[in-house]
């Protein structure tokens, strides 16, 4: 899967954040969809997308979760 081929971001469409090519729909927003127990079928309902731009939001989130470390609480012992 090469997100790039299907995620754009445009600083004149939604602020710039990356979109869904060829829609105003954040990546933040499927993924957000996701993290809430949302079905992909749920989300294909709800927004003009495809299967296959739900499977690059999640590329694209593991591409970020991979290139940078965000520092999480210690767990107590």
């Amino acid at each position: 899967m090469n997100w790039q081929d299907r995620i754009t971001a445009d600083p004149a469409i939604c602020h710039g954040k990356p979109c869904i090519k060829g829609t105003r729909v954040p990546v933040s927003v499927v993924l957000d969809n996701l993290a809430a127990g949302e079905s992909e079928a749920e989300i294909l309902r709800g927004y003009p997308l495809e299967t296959a731009d739900i499977r690059a939001a999640l590329a694209y989130a593991a591409t970020l979760a991979s290139e940078r470390v965000i520092a999480l609480p210690l767990e107590a012992a």
